[in-house]
């Protein structure tokens, strides 16, 4: 029998790669990736671990006739799932043009090629807990009020949050999930793919594996005056492979055309909060390694504490978060083990 043909953009990216191994159970997968940050090599990866070997295409979304060249190509794909985008609120903030330029101009030109499809079509979007800044309530319901973003990053996410709602209302052969991602930690269990940042690590656990790894002398904790129990950032750590699988809830609801619009929003988080200073206690425990740590001063564009009330995805997706913020950590340092063959 064959397989309905999903589209995967960034798909040789952190959370794309873990995602094109879980679609791989239940549908045909075309990658789409242009290499700027990440490494062919991430495809030898998921070819060992997915059940059938997704289709690669390496291009530029951010050049039309490409975008145009790829669904003349994949005129039958059912679905597009798009996480091609920069995603680091710190270089956002340095380079503000990077990242309006990367992360709307590619969705727009997917969106015109859709719009030439006479058949249903199913887009999830990559969105972020961001599009919130710092919310009022905790945890954060998907009826949280918008606010202002606090980096060009998270702005890009609002802007193309609604670029898409606006085109939903006259297409009614689209149907959109945007899933608004916490914070996504750890690796396959395969040890097969995971988090490989190039150059600096932005976030947090690749920045700590690296440290336990020798390669950073020490990890430096962006503020500890916040209001919060220990004075440091709170956030929602998943799973990726969790997140991965929030996909496949997705795409496979838009399939089954159960809602009552053509545009929803979910949050996808494990619906609770972990500071920074307790990740980094947690992974010396879990793994028995000791890494060094000092507090310096915030970094512009964080907020303060960010978790989700997920029971909206739980309840309407089927879907629940699995493994705890330990088994990540664990994954993350078997993984970084496994690249520096340690």
């Amino acid at each position: 029998m064959k397989k309905n043909k999903i589209i995967v953009t960034g798909g040789l990216g952190y959370i794309g790669s873990h995602t094109a191994v879980e679609l791989s159970e239940k549908f045909a997968v075309v990658i789409v990736d242009d290499l700027s940050n990440s490494t062919i090599d991430v495809l030898d990866g998921i070819n060992k671990i997915s059940k059938s070997k997704p289709l690669f295409e390496k291009l530029d979304l951010k050049n039309k006739d490409d975008v145009k060249s790829l669904f003349k190509r994949h005129n039958d794909a059912i679905g597009l799932i798009h996480f091609a985008a920069y995603k680091a609120v710190g270089e956002s903030v340095e380079n503000p043009l990077k990242y309006y330029e990367n992360n709307l101009s590619s969705l727009i030109y997917i969106l015109q090629e859709i719009d030439k499809l006479n058949h249903s079509f199913n887009l999830i979007f990559s969105s972020s807990c961001t599009v919130y800044g710092q919310a009022e309530n905790l945890p954060i319901t998907e009826e949280e009020t918008i606010k202002k973003a606090e980096s060009p990053y998270g702005n890009t996410k609002q802007i193309s949050e609604e670029i898409l709602f606006d085109y939903s209302k006259i297409n009614s052969n689209l149907n959109i999930i945007s899933l608004r991602y916490f914070n996504p930690i750890g690796a396959h269990q395969s040890s097969s793919i995971g988090e490989l940042p190039i150059g600096v690590p932005q976030n947090l656990i690749p920045f700590i594996t690296q440290t336990a790894a020798g390669i950073h002398e020490k990890i430096t904790v962006f503020g500890d005056d916040y209001n919060t129990p220990d004075g440091t950032c709170i956030r929602d750590y998943i799973h990726v492979v969790d997140l991965a699988k929030a996909h496949i809830a997705a795409i496979e609801n838009l399939i089954q055309s159960k809602n009552e619009s053509n545009y929803d929003v979910y949050n996808i988080g494990t619906g609770k909060g972990t500071s920074v200073l307790e990740v980094i206690h947690s992974f010396m425990k879990s793994t028995e390694v000791k890494i060094n740590y000092v507090i310096g001063n915030r970094r512009n564009g964080d907020i303060e504490s960010a978790y989700a009330d997920n029971s909206k995805a739980i309840k309407k997706l089927n879907w629940s978060p699995k493994y705890s913020i330990d088994d990540a950590i664990t994954s993350a340092w078997k993984w970084e083990r496994k690249i520096r063959k340690l």
